[in-house]
């Protein structure tokens, strides 16, 4: 029998009592109306003891879909039967979002902008409220963000090198691939490797556009890893998930001209050296030229726009061993995903004019 919770959680000038929940508008910045902009979180405060995790999205403006991942989890889950208390915060960078573009209005990138100080740029009052505020009150944060404009990202879990809690965490998460990937200077995952607060990246999706495929393995994804923590009362699934395949080495394929690609390959796809990924030719077809795998692994990113310059990227493969099981695993997970759409059922990606 777990003792119960005994003391509030505060965030801002807030307080939030055991089994209880609230939303919580910590004020930002004056804006050019005059009128105050606020970081909009939700707190679900446990009626027991446990950690402080929060869940972010929307870094970048129109990186949408982790929107849509928080919306899911808030609806699933109540504090009268959570451990510990759990953040959500659906739109990071506020401004981007309504704007549906990646950066805030002063052209800066929020991801590139921690600490921040509360004097100084946009960006950087941003990312002081959020990281003041929410991220220093957590020991795990799970930032959600998707490939830019015209690209997709298969779902992927990054994550600092070297972590093995983190490692033991990406597994539980159970998306189809765990990258190492090094720590980029003013990112959030840095300034939080730094304050010891520990981080999950998931990558997945396309800028402005919702796919099932991305949102059911992201809500999965976050339940496992709070089972696991003893959060939730739910099965962390690392008997049944399968294990996620493991690369530190990803590389880009760029186009070698100018003109129109014809894909036949994609993200989730396996591939071995010397594939055939796509070929591009000018605008009448003329001088085809083939773009091959320059290794074994998987793809983990494509470029969604046939028209291209050269030196564009075209494909992100992660380099794994046995890139066959790994594309099988990922082929049964898109199965058993659209498995229950409804029949007639066709296009699985929304534009921004859609998602009302």
């Amino acid at each position: 029998m777990h003792a119960p919770h005994t003391q509030d959680f505060e965030l801002g000038t807030d307080r939030v009592a055991p089994g209880q929940q609230a939303d919580i508008g910590l004020p930002i910045t004056t804006m050019a109306t005059g009128y105050n902009s606020q970081l909009a979180v939700r707190v679900l405060h446990g009626t027991r003891p446990g950690p402080a995790v929060f869940i972010s999205a929307a870094i970048h403006g129109d990186e949408i879909i982790g929107t849509a991942i928080i919306q899911r989890i808030a609806n699933q889950l109540s504090p009268e039967t959570l451990a510990g208390t759990l953040m959500l915060v659906p739109v990071a960078n506020i401004f981007g979002f309504l704007s549906h573009t990646r950066y805030l209005p002063d052209r800066r990138d929020l991801n590139r902008s921690f600490p921040g100080t509360a004097t100084g740029s946009l960006a950087g009052q941003v990312a002081h409220v959020f990281f003041s505020e929410v991220v220093s009150r957590a020991a795990l944060g799970i930032d959600i963000h998707t490939a830019a404009v015209h690209r997709y990202n298969l779902p992927q879990i990054r994550i600092a090198a070297g972590n093995k809690k983190l490692v033991e965490l990406a597994m539980a998460f159970g998306a189809p691939v765990i990258i190492e990937s090094p720590l980029r200077d003013g990112s959030l995952r840095s300034l939080a490797h730094e304050q010891g607060v520990d981080m999950l990246l998931m990558e997945t999706g396309e800028a402005l556009r919702f796919d099932r495929l991305s949102i059911e393995t992201g809500v999965a994804g976050v339940l496992r890893v709070l089972a696991h923590l003893k959060m939730i009362d739910a099965d962390d699934g690392l008997t049944e998930v399968g294990i996620p395949a493991r690369s530190n080495k990803t590389q880009w394929v760029r186009s070698p001209r100018g003109g129109v690609t014809h894909r036949v390959r994609k993200s989730g796809d396996a591939v071995r050296k010397g594939d055939l990924l796509a070929a591009v030719a000018g605008l009448f077809g003329e001088e085809p030229v083939e773009i091959v795998s320059p290794i074994d692994g998987i793809i983990i990113g494509h470029a969604t726009l046939p028209v291209v310059h050269q030196g564009d990227a075209l494909f992100h493969i992660a380099r794994v061993d046995h890139p066959e099981r790994v594309g099988k695993r990922i082929e049964n997970l898109a199965e058993a995903i659209y498995a229950s759409e409804p029949e007639g059922f066709a296009e699985t990606l929304l534009d921004e004019d859609e998602v009302l």
